[in-house]
């Protein structure tokens, strides 16, 4: 197996594009394997420390002599010079991902993947898959997107690998076959990287190349691009099952698709099994059960996965009941998609919301939850179009703004949803919108609210 991966990469002159996370975990990894890296990046401490590390290094877009294979980071756009140099030299462009797939289809008995995609619900889905894995007595983690760079992971002896998959990463991707995988939503998003939404689209719609392709058939983008899917098709609903799907009956979270008995639905678990809110868990609870049983998994074992799961911080975690009030972040509801099933998930909301939309519309966002909201505070740079689109729908909702741009921001919104709610109401961070122009990133956001939140009022 070594020597078949110092065939394929030892010599080989390699530019890996970006010095973050993903950067130096490839560049290790491919040093590693014999390849001769160089990183380019903008120069800064990530670099200057993979310099001292003993890489060459460059803060320009020019291409060392003698490069055959760039891999890039997803967070590089494809119009980026560098990569744009490359292909014009017919010089391969590849990612993190696919670079992964590579290295592990060169081992005797590669791991099989179960990759997910989708604009919302990612993270969550990918560790409600591994924890089924896991309550199979399966050896697995969740990896991609999400915890462990995939470059790292296919080094190791795992059973089967969980893997979140952004768009960037599939953009990249040419030779990847899961065995399995699914798409959970698709909505406007990352179009700052993607040129268009077609574009977009189509670059979840790569997880598909090979397997078992499982898609949502609730969501109006998901149905008919699982259409275009060769191979087997299933689909998950939070309606009635039909033959070939999974889906609710009741409470009940059944699977048509790999019954246990032919012709017959296998009951997977109840809706109380689930440790988190909203119809949109529901349909994340059952896009992961779709894709373990693609793999075998006994229905058991998803309801024990289910069981054991405990959500990532910052995705609809309740972080206190304060007078009859119940307070929850959602901070990662970074995009009206987001947002919505997040608020779709409760019935008298305080809603905090605002930051950085990213040019994304909220009119049908506000109108569609206009009925659900008691008050609304607003924050961040973005205010205007969510004021003018409450204004439009939600009139006589109370709206109360504030306007300073720092992390002391988070401060008076607590204070103002503190006035506003009222016993039974959920004050609800979930912004629709980026964080980066008061706080350091999503994470901090949530931090702050929930720290606010638990302050004994003086």
């Amino acid at each position: 197996m070594i020597d078949a991966l110092m065939e394929q990469y030892g010599g080989t002159h390699v530019v890996v594009a970006g010095a973050g996370v993903t950067g130096a975990s490839v560049a290790r990894v491919l040093r590693n394997r014999g390849s001769v890296v160089t990183v380019v990046a903008p120069d800064d401490d990530r670099l200057a420390a993979l310099r001292d590390d003993g890489f060459a290094v460059s803060s320009g877009e020019e291409l060392p002599p003698r490069t055959t294979l760039v891999v890039t980071s997803p967070g590089l756009r494809p119009g980026h010079p560098l990569l744009i140099r490359a292909q014009a030299q017919g010089i391969e462009v590849i990612g993190d991902v696919e670079l992964a797939w590579r290295l592990a289809q060169a081992k005797p008995h590669p791991a099989p993947w179960l990759a997910l995609t989708g604009t919302n619900g990612k993270t969550t889905t990918v560790r409600m898959l591994a924890s089924m894995l896991t309550a199979a007595g399966l050896r697995t983690v969740a990896t991609g997107n999400v915890g462990l760079p995939v470059v790292e992971v296919v080094a190791d002896a795992y059973d089967v690998l969980a893997v979140e998959l952004s768009s960037a990463q599939l953009h990249w991707s040419s030779s990847l076959r899961p065995l399995a995988s699914a798409v959970l939503n698709l909505a406007p998003d990352h179009l700052d990287w993607h040129p268009t939404m077609a574009d977009y689209v189509a670059a979840k719609a790569r997880i598909w190349a090979g397997g078992i392709a499982i898609g949502n058939a609730d969501d109006d983008l998901v149905r008919p691009m699982l259409n275009q899917a060769s191979g087997q098709r299933v689909t998950f609903t939070l309606r009635t099952p039909r033959r070939g799907e999974l889906g609710l009956v009741e409470d009940l979270l059944v699977d048509r698709a790999f019954p246990d008995v032919a012709g017959e639905g296998t009951e997977l678990a109840t809706l109380g099994d689930l440790s988190v809110a909203g119809g949109h868990n529901v349909a994340n609870a059952l896009a992961a059960a779709a894709l373990a049983r693609a793999y075998g998994v006994s229905a058991d074992a998803v309801r024990q996965g289910l069981l054991s799961f405990v959500a990532d911080p910052h995705r609809n975690a309740h972080v206190a009941t304060i007078d009859g009030v119940d307070w929850v972040d959602d901070s990662k509801a970074t995009n009206p998609h987001a947002a919505a099933a997040s608020l779709a998930a409760y019935d008298a909301i305080v809603w905090i919301a605002g930051g950085l939309l990213k040019g994304a519309a909220v009119d049908d966002l506000v109108r569609d939850a206009a009925p659900r909201l008691r008050a609304v505070v607003l924050l961040g740079t973005d205010r205007p179009p969510l004021r003018d689109a409450l204004a439009r729908h939600a009139p006589d909702v109370p709206v109360v703004e504030v306007a300073r741009l720092d992390t002391e921001a988070m401060s008076e919104v607590v204070a103002a949803a503190r006035r506003l709610a009222r016993p039974g109401d959920t004050v609800l961070l979930a912004p629709a919108a980026a964080s980066m122009d008061c706080f350091r990133d999503y994470a901090e956001r949530g931090d702050l609210f929930a720290g606010h939140a638990r302050a004994p009022v003086t």
